[in-house]
């Protein structure tokens, strides 16, 4: 019999099309699938390939007992119970730096529409008004650029930012030195918000990780500095951030990802006229959907068709 595999959460349109074609495996010919649908499919499931839509739950695993593998197209996988997953022999995979360019281009894209409140100017605009004096901003040139975290993504942010002659300061416990002249390692996290102009966060949504950046933080960080998370919601406290925009303590944030998504139409969060607000747009590029569909599509054939598991997540 056939593997059977479902895409719950959208695919690259071409690639779909060349995976459904693929004689050896039965893909339900829907590249995205709603909740409701997913349930009664989950009986005679092989395969499953998700983005962040699509939460694997020990509840699911419970009802998709001939499950064998699930892909995480993208990097973050907080979204699967990787313990649950372990206990049932479900193999997960993701497809590590397949979005990595886009993610680091979108918390740049945030920092400058901070910094120079393009946002704000934009609705104002298109509002029939011109008010110019409003939307003083600032400039990236030679600021310093605070990370929270120093991985993939944020050293290509780093790497990308260079031009703008920036002082890099990071903190990782992992990474400990840099190849960028530029780039100095921070002996704790509270260098990092005291001394940056704009903190952007790089890390995974983890127990230790989660509400990091609160109250704490967000007080040791200058009056004028910025914040920027395309990293995962739950990092930061949304409660703490919002008191800290709304009082003025610092001058603005841009935000990808929220501890609930989509964000809820009654968020305090809305109200701000200091933070920029996108809906996770970090992988949404042509370009990285590309990538992302071909890796997930490659994965696939090699774990049901030859046995070969690649790019393995344990819990």
């Amino acid at each position: 019999m056939k593997p059977f595999i479902v895409v719950s959460d959208g695919f690259d349109k071409s690639l779909f099309n060349q995976l459904v074609s693929i004689e050896e495996l039965q893909v339900h010919p829907k590249s995205k699938v709603p909740p409701e649908e997913l349930e009664k499919l989950l009986p005679k499931l092989n395969g499953l390939v998700i983005r962040s839509a699509t939460t694997v739950t020990a509840e699911l695993l419970e009802k998709a007992p001939n499950l064998k593998y699930v892909i995480r197209a993208g990097e973050g996988t907080d979204n699967i119970d990787k313990v649950a997953c372990q206990k049932k022999g479900v193999k997960v995979s993701n497809t590590p730096g397949s979005n990595s360019n886009s993610a680091a281009e979108q918390a740049i894209a945030l920092m400058m529409t901070v910094l120079r409140k393009t946002a704000f100017a934009h609705a104002s605009i298109k509002a029939g008004k011109w008010e110019k004096a409003l939307f003083n901003g600032n400039e990236l040139w030679k600021k310093t650029v605070g990370f929270v975290g120093f991985g993939k993504i944020a050293q290509i942010v780093a790497q990308r930012i260079s031009g703008f002659e920036p002082r890099v300061l990071f903190y990782d416990p992992v990474v400990k030195q840099s190849s960028l002249s530029y780039a100095k390692q921070a002996a704790t996290l509270d260098e990092v918000f005291k001394n940056s102009d704009i903190v952007t966060i790089h890390v995974p949504l983890a127990p230790k990780t989660k509400d990091l950046v609160n109250q704490t933080y967000l007080e040791m960080m200058k009056p004028d500095a910025i914040l920027i998370n395309c990293a995962r919601g739950g990092i930061v406290n949304e409660d703490d951030l919002y008191v800290h925009l709304k009082e003025k303590n610092i001058k603005g944030a841009g935000f990808d990802v929220f501890k609930d998504e989509p964000l809820p139409a009654n968020s305090k969060l809305l109200s701000l006229d200091n933070l920029v607000m996108t809906p996770h747009l970090g992988a949404s590029t042509d370009e990285a959907q590309l990538r992302v569909g071909e890796m997930a599509m490659h994965q696939l054939q090699e774990f049901f068709l030859k046995n070969n598991l690649l790019n393995e997540v344990r819990a």
